[in-house]
């Protein structure tokens, strides 16, 4: 498909705007003014466009989300019809409107089945605020309100709001805003390639476990309330645990009877070849926080699933949860959603991840290891990432300072190709309506901007 020309505006003034203007989000946006905003315009299947014209494979889902794909109309018709029915009303004073109430039905349907009840939020950030609240609610409920503390990971991203951002273990988002906020810590996380090399990765899926409980057993088990996690740690570069790391955290957290919180923003709705990434690992979360795949990104929604363990303490002991958000239950998203999840379903997408792309993109992404710049390529369903070194036999790393990765990164985007960089790992997720031709596409362009990376590192004598 090629760009319509009506789809094409004035790069410049739009910079100059942009510039001008725009505060963006994650961005150092004194640089980005000087050197000018990409304006994107347009999106089709896996493919976005700039307004230069250029087209451009979007290896990361837009941000994780785009799971169905850009430009489908059906979702755009559900918002529209919806705006012209009821645009908005909010679900506080004991209201309810259509689009929420059919959405939080079908969600209880497509989750495990400990799942009877959701809290919608507008986004991530938002419902993990949301588990905070509600986590320490639910003890202060059972008469145990020195339950406070929640134990996250290291490298772990859980949002950008205040809760989020202390959830989340990015020392870069602590140290600003004297984060994080009071009875919130961080133990290691689950990466056998930086952690655990010299170990077999089941043995070091038991060892990362068992941080859980030496962090539990020194704060006190009558002091932690829960532990959140990604099933598998999305913006800290894709790191996949062990098979035997989640089941030994589900155990740690059932001996001392702590609340178990699975952060599906990034896994849920068919990204790791199942609905969502706890049944791919073989634990039981308690509270599972969800957005992006929910609408494909088409509008914001994110919520929480709410397990009957806690279910039942806050509607039998509760009375009034004095929390939510003005967009809670929006019925323009949740209109949006429920089409999404129809379309995940007829689709059948989620097998399909499961049974054939995700199979495939790990045969061909893992074959990248044999690159001279690769030291390891790693997929779970689609997923992946992989680590640049300076020396591939000894797996020796770049000096950080050099930031390899966002030089990688550039000959990406500059090639057509949307692959992110953290640190120097590269990741990708690619939407879930990609094709086995589609994959072959993806990873050929991979191969060839990592040999412009590996020509232009030589070219710098950084290797």
């Amino acid at each position: 498909m090629n760009m319509n020309e009506n789809t094409r505006v004035d790069t410049k003034a739009i910079q100059a705007i942009d510039g001008a203007h725009y505060l963006h989000p994650f961005t150092d946006n004194q640089a980005l003014g000087q050197k000018g905003a990409r304006v994107m315009v347009k999106g089709e299947g896996i493919y976005v466009w700039d307004s230069e014209g250029n087209k451009i494979l979007d290896g990361m889902s837009g941000l994780w989300c785009v799971n169905v794909g850009y430009g489908r109309k059906e979702l755009a018709d559900a918002a529209y019809k919806q705006l012209l029915e009821m645009p908005y009303y909010n679900s506080f004073f004991q209201t309810t409107n259509v689009p929420a109430a059919q959405l939080a039905k079908l969600l209880t349907e497509v989750t495990p089945p400990q799942f009877n009840h959701v809290f919608f939020s507008g986004s991530g950030s938002e419902g993990n605020d949301t588990v905070v609240r509600m986590v320490r609610r639910y003890w202060d409920l059972l008469g145990q309100p020195q339950r406070k503390v929640i134990i996250s990971r290291h490298n772990a991203y859980h949002g950008s709001t205040m809760c989020g951002a202390s959830l989340g273990g990015m020392s870069g988002m602590h140290a600003q805003g004297d984060l994080p906020i009071p009875n919130i810590v961080h133990i290691e996380q689950p990466y056998w390639y930086e952690n655990g090399r010299d170990m077999d990765p089941d043995a070091f899926g038991l060892k990362a476990a068992g941080w859980l409980e030496e962090k539990i057993l020194e704060l006190g088990a009558d002091k932690v309330a829960a532990f959140i996690g990604e099933p598998v740690q999305g913006a800290g570069g894709v790191i996949i645990p062990p098979k035997t790391y989640w089941p030994e955290i589900q155990r740690i957290c059932g001996k001392y009877g702590i609340l178990l919180v699975s952060d599906e923003v990034i896994c849920g709705f068919g990204r790791l070849g199942e609905w969502w990434g706890c049944e791919k690992f073989g634990y039981k979360p308690d509270l599972m926080t969800f957005a992006k795949g929910v609408t494909s990104g088409y509008v914001p929604l994110g919520g929480v699933m709410v397990g009957d363990r806690i279910a039942k303490v806050l509607l039998e002991k509760g009375g009034e949860f004095n929390h939510g958000y003005t967009y809670s239950g929006h019925p323009v998203a949740c209109a949006v959603a429920l089409e999404n999840i129809d379309i995940i379903r007829r689709e059948h997408l989620v097998e399909q991840v499961r049974d054939e792309t995700g199979p495939y993109l790990k045969e061909k992404f893992e074959a990248l290891a044999d690159h001279p710049l690769v030291g390891i390529a790693e997929t779970c369903g689609l997923v992946a990432g992989l680590v640049l070194v300076k020396n591939k036999t000894t797996q020796e790393a770049f000096d950080p300072a050099l930031e390899v990765g966002m030089v990688c990164r550039g000959h990406m985007f500059g090639n057509g190709m949307i692959m992110r960089a953290v640190g120097d790992r590269m990741i990708i997720a690619p939407p879930l309506v990609i094709t086995k031709a589609q994959i072959d596409e993806m990873v050929a362009l991979i191969r060839s901007c990592l040999d412009k990376t590996y020509a232009d590192l030589k070219a710098r004598n950084w290797i």
